[in-house]
């Protein structure tokens, strides 16, 4: 079959590969009454960081249970707190199926590096090593400030920044994150899942840290140690604040 040419040689758009970080929204149970009440608490807690925010909804843990998902309820309880669903992850085929007829995208299922493997290497042969200009420190460093409306991501690596974060500024990191000064803005450490990951600060001011995706905003964080140097770790399902 031949393709249809387009009506102009002009481009009128871009595909490019591009990467984001997504709020998930994992299900514990279907109880929307409670979905309704604990998410807008939740919410309230950070109203400017939450609205208009996409969110994945991740239902494995409810994927098996012997009572239908209402979607539609899903989906508009998550749009009454100003959250944009945009994604499913963890269904059965029939649950796929539905929600991509209320126009979710299905995601992958994460990968967990624990668990990869690579095929062994056949006896008495050794690893290629990379050559000296293959190789990589696993830290981002900025040694500028971050100013208020920008979004730093250090993929797959450590966050070195050896300046001030801004009010409204963004900073985000699969590894640890280090500021060197006030740290303003918002700080997502270990966002694929890393928790061990820290948030280490000369002056903790910020809007709203986060760990692991377990967060604390900035009224929980005016009760301890604001203004001093800190590092935050996550401690079971809570963050552990301590002084430096």
């Amino acid at each position: 079959m031949s393709q249809a040419r387009p009506l102009t040689d002009t481009a009128s758009f871009l595909l490019k590969g591009s990467s984001f970080t997504l709020t998930t929204l994992q299900l514990l149970t279907l109880d929307y009454d409670s979905l309704y009440a604990q998410l807008g608490y939740k919410v309230g807690q950070a109203p400017a960081f939450f609205n208009n925010t996409p969110v994945v909804l991740d239902i494995q843990k409810v994927s098996t249970v012997p009572v239908e998902i209402d979607f539609v309820k899903l989906l508009n309880i998550i749009r009454q707190h100003g959250l944009i669903p945009v994604g499913l992850r963890g269904a059965n085929p029939d649950q796929t199926s539905r929600a991509l007829a209320l126009g979710l995208a299905v995601l992958p299922e994460r990968v967990n590096k624990e668990t990869e493997q690579t095929a062994p290497l056949p006896a008495g042969k050794q690893p290629e090593p990379k050559a000296k200009n293959e190789l990589s420190s696993n830290t981002k460093l900025i040694m500028e400030p971050v100013r208020s409306g920008q979004q730093i991501y250090a993929r797959g690596s450590d966050l070195v920044i050896l300046a001030s974060v801004g009010a409204g500024a963004e900073i985000i990191a699969d590894g640890h994150i280090h500021v060197y000064g006030a740290l303003r803005g918002r700080a997502l450490a270990g966002v694929n899942g890393f928790d061990e990951a820290r948030i280490f600060c000369q002056s903790l001011e910020a809007e709203l840290v986060s760990v692991a995706g377990q967060y604390c905003v900035n009224d929980d964080l005016r009760k301890s140690h604001w203004g001093k140097s800190v590092s935050i770790t996550l401690n079971g399902d809570h963050l552990q604040i301590q002084a430096l």
